[in-house]
């Protein structure tokens, strides 16, 4: 686990609002307080939709970012900055695939309860910190170093400047 430091927080906030940066990750939790505290949990209901429009749009456990995203940035966007924020991103189930296979990790996709990136704006400054989750006990941090190592290569790839803290 490493928390970043964003140097850049309008750029970051930009492309976590408007672009698409993290559309593709579920979100476990968002949180946003402005004239209020909103909170979603993320957590798709499943009566809300038909089995067709689950299968259709592939629609999971949590929601996307992409998903989410719209009501947050309304949430956010206006004269004044927002109290705080925070949100709890989840790699998908394939791309945790990817990531393991790209990496040439021995552990199991079943193994792994979650790889995340927690996004926490407070008191002026903005952080990524990172988080793995696995389903069994292990001393070997190897997962852990190349999850982290991941999200700096994203971070630079998508000129997000940080710094470790």
């Amino acid at each position: 686990m490493i928390a970043l430091k964003v140097e850049d927080i309008r750029q970051f906030t930009s492309c976590l609002f408007v672009g698409n940066m993290f559309d593709r990750f579920l979100v476990r939790e968002a949180e946003v307080v402005t004239f209020n505290t909103f909170h979603i949990d993320g957590k798709v209901r499943k009566d809300y939709y038909t089995e067709e429009e689950m299968e259709e749009k592939r629609i999971g456990e949590f929601s996307s970012w992409e998903a989410v995203k719209p009501i947050c940035y309304t949430l956010i966007k206006g004269k004044k900055l927002p109290g705080s924020f925070r949100m709890v991103f989840q790699l998908g189930p394939g791309q945790t695939e990817n990531f393991l296979a790209n990496r040439q990790l021995s552990i199991r996709t079943e193994q792994i309860s979650g790889l995340y990136v927690n996004v926490r704006y407070e008191d002026g400054n903005l952080y990524c910190v990172t988080g793995t989750s696995v389903t069994f006990f292990t001393l070997d941090k190897t997962l852990e170093n190349e999850w982290d190592e991941a999200v700096k290569e994203f971070l630079r790839k998508n000129k997000i400047p940080c710094i470790v803290e």
